[in-house]
């Protein structure tokens, strides 16, 4: 792991503060399904409910927390070689490849459970904990970023791609469901005023950046990983 910069302080946690024990951050997944059906690239976000303890009423791409059920989910495509070698850059805990598979399918699994998308091939099984095999071949690995303390909810998250065109995607077909709601798709060069998560915001900039160098989004590049330390909002490459 390569340490790049520290840009300052740590996102604030705003009203979410807590003064217990900092909360333990838990595995979790989030998808940025692309649409680049025409000349502009857009990405798809949703509101959280407001009901969410966690970031209620910001705009998100769909994700979540890892579930062990996860690791039990059988999958139709791995991983690429260079991604899996990605998520296994870690500092701390060893990532098994079980693990990072795992990472992977979470965000296949809350991309189909938030927003009715289905990255993989249909199944017949009608005792399938997932209509499909997901399929992990297309997922490019952008970002990691670790819940800051002073939230009552922390979380260590790995941002997956996706292009819609390779994964067979119709971008008409998404459905909203009660945890996210108001699903957009947004063009990544021109964001409109809505209310996003600090590092949500900056993970899109990263995004932009790696479209600008290179609209194919190789599997073989550096991936960001922030966090904080000593109150310091840290910026490494994976």
């Amino acid at each position: 792991m390569t340490s790049e910069r520290i840009s300052g302080r740590a996102p604030s946690p705003q009203s979410e503060v807590t003064k217990s024990r900092p909360a333990r951050p838990r595995d979790a997944a989030s998808i940025m399904l692309l649409n680049r059906s025409d000349a502009r690239v857009r990405v798809l976000m949703g509101r959280r409910h407001s009901a969410h303890a966690f970031m209620p009423d910001l705009y998100v791409f769909p994700g979540g927390r890892r579930d062990p059920s996860d690791h039990r989910l059988a999958f139709a495509g791995d991983l690429h070689p260079a991604v899996l070698r990605s998520l296994r850059s870690v500092d701390g805990r060893a990532v098994t490849d079980a693990r990072a598979r795992a990472l992977a399918l979470a965000g296949l699994r809350e991309l189909y459970e938030e927003a009715g998308v289905r990255v993989g091939k249909p199944r017949l099984e009608t005792n399938a904990e997932l209509p499909f095999l997901p399929d992990l071949a297309n997922l490019r690995y952008m970002a990691r970023a670790i819940t800051p303390p002073g939230y009552p909810r922390r979380f260590d998250t790995r941002f997956f791609a996706v292009f819609a065109d390779e994964a067979d995607i119709d971008a008409s077909l998404i459905l909203e469901s009660r945890e996210l709601q108001d699903l957009q798709w947004i063009d990544v060069n021109d964001f409109p005023p809505l209310q996003i998560p600090e590092i949500t915001a900056i993970i899109l900039a990263d995004l932009r950046s790696s479209l600008e160098s290179d609209p194919s989004l190789p599997r073989e590049r550096s991936v960001p990983f922030y966090f904080t330390r000593r109150g310091r909002f840290v910026r490494t490459l994976l």
